[in-house]
Protein backbone atom coordinates (compact mmCIF):
# COMPACT_ATOMS: atom_id res chain seq x y z
CA UNK A 1 0.00 0.00 0.00
CA UNK A 2 1.48 3.40 -0.93
CA UNK A 3 1.56 5.98 1.08
CA UNK A 4 -1.51 8.13 -0.33
CA UNK A 5 -3.44 5.30 -0.29
CA UNK A 6 -2.75 5.06 3.59
CA UNK A 7 -3.56 8.58 3.80
CA UNK A 8 -7.08 7.54 1.88
CA UNK A 9 -7.47 4.98 4.21
CA UNK A 10 -7.44 7.27 7.00
CA UNK A 11 -10.71 8.06 8.62
CA UNK A 12 -10.37 10.02 12.11
CA UNK A 13 -13.49 9.13 14.25
CA UNK A 14 -15.14 12.18 15.59
CA UNK A 15 -15.81 12.00 19.39
CA UNK A 16 -19.48 11.51 20.25
CA UNK A 17 -20.93 15.07 20.07
CA UNK A 18 -19.99 15.55 17.00
CA UNK A 19 -22.76 16.42 14.73
CA UNK A 20 -23.44 18.47 11.70
CA UNK A 21 -24.10 22.05 12.04
CA UNK A 22 -26.36 22.33 9.07
CA UNK A 23 -27.69 19.88 6.79
CA UNK A 24 -26.05 20.26 3.59
CA UNK A 25 -29.42 18.67 1.19
CA UNK A 26 -31.04 21.98 1.16
CA UNK A 27 -28.11 24.00 0.64
CA UNK A 28 -27.51 22.13 -2.98
CA UNK A 29 -28.12 24.43 -6.26
CA UNK A 30 -30.00 22.25 -8.95
CA UNK A 31 -29.10 19.79 -11.35
CA UNK A 32 -29.86 22.16 -13.95
CA UNK A 33 -30.31 25.84 -14.37
CA UNK A 34 -33.53 27.26 -13.47
CA UNK A 35 -35.68 28.57 -16.05
CA UNK A 36 -38.70 30.27 -16.90
CA UNK A 37 -38.70 31.11 -20.71
CA UNK A 38 -40.24 28.39 -22.43
CA UNK A 39 -41.57 26.32 -19.59
CA UNK A 40 -44.64 26.10 -17.42
CA UNK A 41 -43.33 28.33 -15.25
CA UNK A 42 -43.48 31.16 -17.82
CA UNK A 43 -47.29 31.37 -17.68
CA UNK A 44 -47.00 32.70 -14.02
CA UNK A 45 -45.22 35.36 -14.66
CA UNK A 46 -46.07 38.65 -14.60
CA UNK A 47 -46.80 40.14 -17.80
CA UNK A 48 -45.75 43.98 -16.72
CA UNK A 49 -42.64 42.62 -15.30
CA UNK A 50 -41.89 41.05 -18.61
CA UNK A 51 -42.73 44.07 -20.21
CA UNK A 52 -40.01 46.27 -18.12
CA UNK A 53 -37.53 43.26 -18.28
CA UNK A 54 -37.61 43.36 -22.18
CA UNK A 55 -37.62 47.09 -22.13
CA UNK A 56 -34.62 47.52 -20.41
CA UNK A 57 -32.73 44.52 -22.39
CA UNK A 58 -33.10 46.53 -25.46
CA UNK A 59 -32.18 49.55 -23.84
CA UNK A 60 -29.35 48.00 -22.47
CA UNK A 61 -28.26 46.21 -25.70
CA UNK A 62 -27.58 49.68 -27.37
CA UNK A 63 -25.95 50.96 -23.83
CA UNK A 64 -23.10 48.51 -24.57
CA UNK A 65 -23.19 48.84 -28.93
CA UNK A 66 -22.74 52.80 -27.78
CA UNK A 67 -20.53 52.30 -24.89
CA UNK A 68 -18.28 50.11 -26.89
CA UNK A 69 -18.35 52.57 -30.27
CA UNK A 70 -16.88 55.86 -27.50
CA UNK A 71 -14.15 53.29 -26.94
CA UNK A 72 -13.26 53.05 -30.81
CA UNK A 73 -13.54 56.87 -30.85
CA UNK A 74 -11.33 57.99 -28.44
CA UNK A 75 -14.10 58.70 -25.36
CA UNK A 76 -13.55 55.58 -23.48
CA UNK A 77 -10.40 54.27 -21.77
CA UNK A 78 -11.93 51.33 -21.65
CA UNK A 79 -15.17 49.72 -21.77
CA UNK A 80 -16.11 45.80 -20.46
CA UNK A 81 -19.16 45.32 -22.51
CA UNK A 82 -21.56 43.07 -21.12
CA UNK A 83 -23.43 42.31 -24.48
CA UNK A 84 -25.11 38.69 -24.15
CA UNK A 85 -25.58 39.21 -19.75
CA UNK A 86 -27.95 41.90 -20.35
CA UNK A 87 -30.44 39.84 -18.43
CA UNK A 88 -28.54 39.72 -15.15
CA UNK A 89 -27.49 42.87 -15.53
CA UNK A 90 -31.38 44.06 -15.33
CA UNK A 91 -32.55 41.77 -13.39
CA UNK A 92 -29.96 42.53 -10.60
CA UNK A 93 -31.44 46.19 -10.48
CA UNK A 94 -34.85 45.06 -10.60
CA UNK A 95 -34.72 42.60 -7.92
CA UNK A 96 -33.61 45.46 -5.29
CA UNK A 97 -35.89 47.98 -3.45
CA UNK A 98 -34.68 51.69 -3.13
CA UNK A 99 -33.34 50.95 0.50
CA UNK A 100 -31.10 48.00 -0.68
CA UNK A 101 -27.44 48.22 -2.28
CA UNK A 102 -25.73 47.79 -5.32
CA UNK A 103 -22.16 46.13 -5.01
CA UNK A 104 -21.22 46.01 -8.93
CA UNK A 105 -17.62 44.84 -10.31
CA UNK A 106 -16.18 46.92 -13.65
CA UNK A 107 -18.49 44.90 -16.27
CA UNK A 108 -21.77 45.97 -14.30
CA UNK A 109 -22.02 48.84 -15.66
CA UNK A 110 -25.31 48.29 -17.27
CA UNK A 111 -26.50 47.40 -13.86
CA UNK A 112 -25.57 50.30 -12.67
CA UNK A 113 -27.93 52.59 -14.77
CA UNK A 114 -30.62 50.12 -14.56
CA UNK A 115 -30.37 51.44 -11.00
CA UNK A 116 -30.91 54.65 -11.67
CA UNK A 117 -27.73 56.20 -11.87
CA UNK A 118 -27.02 58.89 -15.15
CA UNK A 119 -25.44 56.66 -18.00
CA UNK A 120 -22.42 59.61 -18.35
CA UNK A 121 -22.02 59.30 -14.70
CA UNK A 122 -21.66 55.60 -14.96
CA UNK A 123 -19.40 55.82 -17.12
CA UNK A 124 -16.93 58.37 -15.57
CA UNK A 125 -14.79 55.93 -14.46
CA UNK A 126 -13.94 54.11 -17.52
CA UNK A 127 -13.65 57.92 -18.58
CA UNK A 128 -11.02 58.33 -16.48
CA UNK A 129 -12.09 61.61 -15.24
CA UNK A 130 -13.30 60.27 -11.49
CA UNK A 131 -13.02 57.28 -9.23
CA UNK A 132 -16.67 57.02 -9.34
CA UNK A 133 -18.19 59.62 -11.23
CA UNK A 134 -21.85 59.18 -9.02
CA UNK A 135 -22.45 59.99 -5.62
CA UNK A 136 -22.83 56.33 -4.37
CA UNK A 137 -25.56 57.52 -1.61
CA UNK A 138 -27.93 58.70 -3.56
CA UNK A 139 -28.80 55.67 -5.53
CA UNK A 140 -27.02 52.99 -3.03
CA UNK A 141 -25.35 51.91 -5.20
CA UNK A 142 -21.13 51.42 -4.55
CA UNK A 143 -18.47 52.07 -6.63
CA UNK A 144 -17.76 50.02 -9.91
CA UNK A 145 -14.79 47.96 -8.52
CA UNK A 146 -12.09 47.50 -11.34
CA UNK A 147 -10.27 44.65 -8.46
CA UNK A 148 -11.73 41.46 -8.61
CA UNK A 149 -13.80 40.79 -6.11
CA UNK A 150 -12.57 43.42 -2.93
CA UNK A 151 -16.41 44.47 -3.21
CA UNK A 152 -17.52 41.49 -1.84
CA UNK A 153 -16.35 42.49 1.92
CA UNK A 154 -17.57 45.49 1.49
CA UNK A 155 -20.96 44.15 0.63
CA UNK A 156 -21.09 42.02 3.80
CA UNK A 157 -19.72 44.73 5.84
CA UNK A 158 -22.79 47.07 5.17
CA UNK A 159 -25.47 44.38 4.90
CA UNK A 160 -23.91 43.06 8.51
CA UNK A 161 -23.59 46.76 9.92
CA UNK A 162 -27.24 47.47 8.62
CA UNK A 163 -28.35 44.38 10.58
CA UNK A 164 -27.25 45.57 13.71
CA UNK A 165 -28.29 48.89 13.17
CA UNK A 166 -31.96 47.40 12.75
CA UNK A 167 -32.14 48.77 9.14
CA UNK A 168 -34.10 47.14 6.66
CA UNK A 169 -31.66 46.84 3.71
CA UNK A 170 -30.46 43.71 1.81
CA UNK A 171 -26.68 44.14 -0.55
CA UNK A 172 -26.49 42.64 -3.75
CA UNK A 173 -22.73 41.88 -4.58
CA UNK A 174 -21.90 41.03 -8.50
CA UNK A 175 -19.35 39.79 -9.39
CA UNK A 176 -17.66 37.11 -12.36
CA UNK A 177 -16.57 33.24 -12.29
CA UNK A 178 -12.79 34.72 -12.56
CA UNK A 179 -13.52 36.55 -9.48
CA UNK A 180 -14.45 33.42 -7.43
CA UNK A 181 -11.06 32.15 -7.66
CA UNK A 182 -9.85 35.12 -5.55
CA UNK A 183 -9.39 35.47 -1.60
CA UNK A 184 -11.64 38.04 -1.20
CA UNK A 185 -14.98 35.58 -2.53
CA UNK A 186 -13.69 33.62 0.42
CA UNK A 187 -13.64 35.90 3.30
CA UNK A 188 -16.76 37.73 2.12
CA UNK A 189 -18.80 34.08 2.02
CA UNK A 190 -17.75 32.78 4.92
CA UNK A 191 -18.21 36.05 7.24
CA UNK A 192 -21.62 36.48 5.46
CA UNK A 193 -22.57 32.53 6.65
CA UNK A 194 -21.18 33.38 10.19
CA UNK A 195 -23.12 36.51 10.47
CA UNK A 196 -26.09 35.46 8.56
CA UNK A 197 -25.38 38.69 6.93
CA UNK A 198 -28.20 40.39 4.46
CA UNK A 199 -26.34 39.58 0.99
CA UNK A 200 -27.03 38.23 -1.96
CA UNK A 201 -23.37 37.23 -3.46
CA UNK A 202 -24.09 36.99 -7.67
CA UNK A 203 -21.83 35.19 -10.03
CA UNK A 204 -21.91 35.83 -13.32
CA UNK A 205 -20.31 32.71 -15.03
CA UNK A 206 -20.01 34.04 -18.45
CA UNK A 207 -17.51 31.55 -18.89
CA UNK A 208 -14.10 33.44 -19.27
CA UNK A 209 -11.69 35.29 -16.73
CA UNK A 210 -10.33 37.25 -19.73
CA UNK A 211 -9.04 34.23 -21.35
CA UNK A 212 -9.27 31.38 -19.12
CA UNK A 213 -11.81 28.78 -19.24
CA UNK A 214 -13.71 27.97 -16.18
CA UNK A 215 -12.52 24.77 -16.08
CA UNK A 216 -9.20 25.80 -15.20
CA UNK A 217 -10.29 27.54 -12.12
CA UNK A 218 -12.23 25.32 -10.81
CA UNK A 219 -13.39 21.57 -9.84
CA UNK A 220 -16.36 21.81 -8.40
CA UNK A 221 -19.29 21.17 -10.50
CA UNK A 222 -20.67 24.37 -10.45
CA UNK A 223 -19.84 27.62 -8.80
CA UNK A 224 -23.20 27.61 -7.20
CA UNK A 225 -21.90 24.03 -5.07
CA UNK A 226 -19.29 26.31 -3.49
CA UNK A 227 -22.11 27.95 -1.07
CA UNK A 228 -22.51 24.59 0.62
CA UNK A 229 -19.04 24.83 1.95
CA UNK A 230 -19.87 27.97 3.81
CA UNK A 231 -23.63 27.09 5.03
CA UNK A 232 -25.36 29.25 2.75
CA UNK A 233 -28.18 28.11 0.23
CA UNK A 234 -26.73 28.12 -3.62
CA UNK A 235 -28.59 28.52 -6.65
CA UNK A 236 -27.96 27.86 -10.52
CA UNK A 237 -30.00 30.11 -12.81
CA UNK A 238 -30.18 30.41 -16.63
CA UNK A 239 -28.33 33.59 -16.65
CA UNK A 240 -30.12 34.60 -20.51
CA UNK A 241 -33.53 34.31 -19.13
CA UNK A 242 -34.60 37.42 -17.56
CA UNK A 243 -37.81 35.98 -15.72
CA UNK A 244 -35.81 33.16 -14.49
CA UNK A 245 -32.76 35.35 -13.02
CA UNK A 246 -35.31 38.10 -11.56
CA UNK A 247 -37.08 35.36 -9.78
CA UNK A 248 -34.06 33.91 -8.20
CA UNK A 249 -32.54 37.19 -6.97
CA UNK A 250 -35.75 38.43 -6.07
CA UNK A 251 -36.51 35.39 -3.79
CA UNK A 252 -32.67 35.66 -2.28
CA UNK A 253 -33.36 39.30 -1.18
CA UNK A 254 -36.51 38.91 0.28
CA UNK A 255 -35.16 35.74 2.22
CA UNK A 256 -31.96 37.86 3.04
CA UNK A 257 -34.29 40.51 4.38
CA UNK A 258 -36.17 38.02 6.21
CA UNK A 259 -33.68 37.13 7.95
CA UNK A 260 -32.78 33.93 6.55
CA UNK A 261 -29.32 34.81 5.82
CA UNK A 262 -27.23 35.05 2.81
CA UNK A 263 -27.15 33.14 -1.01
CA UNK A 264 -24.59 31.95 -3.85
CA UNK A 265 -26.83 32.66 -6.97
CA UNK A 266 -24.59 31.81 -10.20
CA UNK A 267 -26.13 32.77 -13.33
CA UNK A 268 -24.65 30.49 -16.55
CA UNK A 269 -24.34 33.19 -19.37
CA UNK A 270 -21.80 34.27 -22.06
CA UNK A 271 -19.78 37.29 -22.26
CA UNK A 272 -20.54 37.64 -26.49
CA UNK A 273 -18.12 40.46 -27.02
CA UNK A 274 -14.59 40.37 -25.90
CA UNK A 275 -13.32 41.02 -22.46
CA UNK A 276 -12.16 44.95 -23.05
CA UNK A 277 -11.63 46.82 -26.11
CA UNK A 278 -8.03 45.52 -25.15
CA UNK A 279 -8.71 41.95 -25.49
CA UNK A 280 -8.69 39.76 -28.94
CA UNK A 281 -11.13 37.01 -28.25
CA UNK A 282 -10.35 34.95 -31.47
CA UNK A 283 -7.38 33.96 -29.84
CA UNK A 284 -8.79 31.15 -27.11
CA UNK A 285 -12.19 30.92 -28.13
CA UNK A 286 -13.88 30.37 -31.88
CA UNK A 287 -16.50 32.18 -33.88
CA UNK A 288 -18.99 28.44 -33.66
CA UNK A 289 -18.83 28.85 -29.55
CA UNK A 290 -20.18 32.53 -30.29
CA UNK A 291 -22.70 32.01 -32.37
CA UNK A 292 -24.14 29.07 -30.28
CA UNK A 293 -24.77 31.38 -27.81
CA UNK A 294 -26.04 33.81 -29.52
CA UNK A 295 -29.23 31.75 -30.52
CA UNK A 296 -29.82 31.90 -26.70
CA UNK A 297 -29.64 35.53 -26.75
CA UNK A 298 -31.11 37.01 -23.26
CA UNK A 299 -33.56 39.50 -25.87
CA UNK A 300 -34.60 36.61 -28.06
CA UNK A 301 -35.83 34.43 -25.32
CA UNK A 302 -37.53 36.96 -23.89
CA UNK A 303 -39.42 38.16 -27.36
CA UNK A 304 -40.18 34.77 -28.45
CA UNK A 305 -42.13 34.64 -25.11
CA UNK A 306 -43.97 37.98 -25.29
CA UNK A 307 -45.02 37.17 -28.71
CA UNK A 308 -46.06 34.01 -28.15
CA UNK A 309 -48.59 34.96 -25.20
CA UNK A 310 -49.59 37.93 -27.49
CA UNK A 311 -48.03 40.64 -25.14
CA UNK A 312 -45.82 42.27 -27.77
CA UNK A 313 -46.27 43.19 -31.17
CA UNK A 314 -44.20 45.49 -33.90
CA UNK A 315 -45.36 48.67 -31.96
CA UNK A 316 -44.19 47.46 -28.52
CA UNK A 317 -41.02 46.17 -30.37
CA UNK A 318 -40.38 50.19 -31.89
CA UNK A 319 -41.36 51.68 -29.11
CA UNK A 320 -38.57 49.47 -26.84
CA UNK A 321 -36.21 50.32 -29.66
CA UNK A 322 -36.73 54.36 -30.06
CA UNK A 323 -36.47 54.64 -26.50
CA UNK A 324 -33.11 53.06 -26.65
CA UNK A 325 -31.98 55.14 -29.21
CA UNK A 326 -33.17 58.28 -27.52
CA UNK A 327 -30.89 57.43 -25.05
CA UNK A 328 -27.54 56.44 -26.99
CA UNK A 329 -28.07 59.79 -29.23
CA UNK A 330 -27.98 61.57 -25.75
CA UNK A 331 -24.95 59.52 -24.35
CA UNK A 332 -23.23 60.26 -27.25
CA UNK A 333 -23.56 63.78 -27.16
CA UNK A 334 -22.76 64.70 -23.92
CA UNK A 335 -19.83 61.93 -24.14
CA UNK A 336 -18.87 64.06 -27.05
CA UNK A 337 -17.99 67.07 -24.68
CA UNK A 338 -14.65 67.76 -23.34
CA UNK A 339 -15.21 67.48 -20.04
CA UNK A 340 -14.16 70.55 -17.65
CA UNK A 341 -11.30 69.35 -15.13
CA UNK A 342 -9.87 71.38 -11.97
CA UNK A 343 -6.80 69.52 -11.05
CA UNK A 344 -7.54 70.74 -7.48
CA UNK A 345 -10.29 68.02 -7.65
CA UNK A 346 -6.81 65.92 -7.04
CA UNK A 347 -7.41 66.16 -3.55
CA UNK A 348 -11.56 66.24 -3.36
CA UNK A 349 -13.10 63.58 -1.17
CA UNK A 350 -9.37 61.46 -0.25
CA UNK A 351 -10.71 62.16 3.54
CA UNK A 352 -13.73 63.07 5.28
CA UNK A 353 -11.48 65.67 6.54
CA UNK A 354 -8.19 67.41 4.89
CA UNK A 355 -4.68 66.32 6.35
CA UNK A 356 -2.07 68.77 6.71
CA UNK A 357 -0.27 66.79 3.72
CA UNK A 358 -3.31 67.43 1.61
CA UNK A 359 -3.36 71.14 2.17
CA UNK A 360 0.32 71.32 1.73
CA UNK A 361 -0.13 69.47 -1.51
CA UNK A 362 -3.35 71.47 -3.02
CA UNK A 363 -1.30 74.65 -2.01
CA UNK A 364 1.92 73.30 -4.12
CA UNK A 365 -0.29 72.98 -7.05
CA UNK A 366 -2.31 75.99 -6.47
CA UNK A 367 1.05 77.69 -6.62
CA UNK A 368 2.45 75.65 -9.79
CA UNK A 369 -0.54 76.26 -11.80
CA UNK A 370 -0.44 80.35 -10.74
CA UNK A 371 3.02 80.46 -11.99
CA UNK A 372 2.55 78.49 -15.15
CA UNK A 373 -0.68 81.00 -15.83
CA UNK A 374 1.91 84.12 -15.23
CA UNK A 375 4.14 82.58 -17.31
CA UNK A 376 2.00 82.54 -19.74
CA UNK A 377 0.58 85.89 -20.02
Amino acid sequence: MTVMEQRGAYRPTPPPAWQPRTDPAPLLPDAEPFRVLGTEAAAQADPELLRRLYAQLVLGRRYNAQATALTKQGRLAVYPSSTGQEACEVAAALALEDRDWLFPSYRDTLAVVARGVDPVEALTLLRGDWHTGYDPYEHRVAPLCTPLATQLPHAVGLAHAARLKGDDVVALAMVGDGGTSEGDFHEALNFAAVWQAPVVFFVQNNGFAISVPLAKQTAAPSLAHKAVGYGMPGRLVDGNDAAAVHEVLSEAVRRAREGGGPTLVEAVTYRIEAHTNADDATRYRGDAEVETWREHDPILLLERELTARGLLDDDARQTARDAAETMAADLRARMNQDPVLDPADLFAHVYAEDTPQLREQRALLRAELDAEQEGGH
